[in-house]
């Protein structure tokens, strides 16, 4: 639940909790939040008991997790055989490195030239010569 507080944060808390509760109220401060969050963990088992039997028996061995999502799937990909052998044969940043190598290497002659730019064509990153004194620009019937 915690797990990424450092010990600069947990000194801080400490430090406010000192200087909200005092030194003299502070035992009793915990005692009440550690009862209270042994009630709640109580409340809860007692909730996931009651729901594993009105499931019935066939769901005696029913895990909470597996309802998280992600859980879930981590579980499949770890049990399905099919979906494993999907999994280690695929190599996603060799795909990537194979697309930005074909990408990269547009000036071989193997890949074909794109249309326009060196190869003929206007260029289109190109930047436009300004239009000479009284003569009026291009019109652009898509930017009206």
């Amino acid at each position: 639940m915690f797990n990424d507080i450092g010990a600069f944060e947990l000194v801080a808390l400490v430090v406010l909790a000192v200087l909200i509760f005092g030194p003299d109220k502070l035992p009793k401060v915990i005692q009440d939040a550690a009862r209270f969050i042994r009630k709640i963990r109580a409340f809860s088992e007692n909730a996931k008991q009651d729901i594993r039997s009105e499931l019935g028996p066939e769901f005696k061995d029913f895990d909470f997790e597996d309802l998280n999502p992600k859980t879930f799937i981590r579980k499949q990909l770890a049990e399905n055989e099919d979906l494993r052998e999907i999994r280690t044969g695929f190599d996603l940043k060799k795909e990537i490195n194979e697309v930005a190598g074909a990408v990269n290497d547009r000036g071989d002659s193997s890949v074909p030239a794109p249309a326009g730019g060196p190869a003929g064509g206007p260029d289109l990153l190109k930047k436009r010569d300004l239009p000479e004194q009284g003569e009026r620009p291009p019109f652009d019937a898509d930017a009206t």
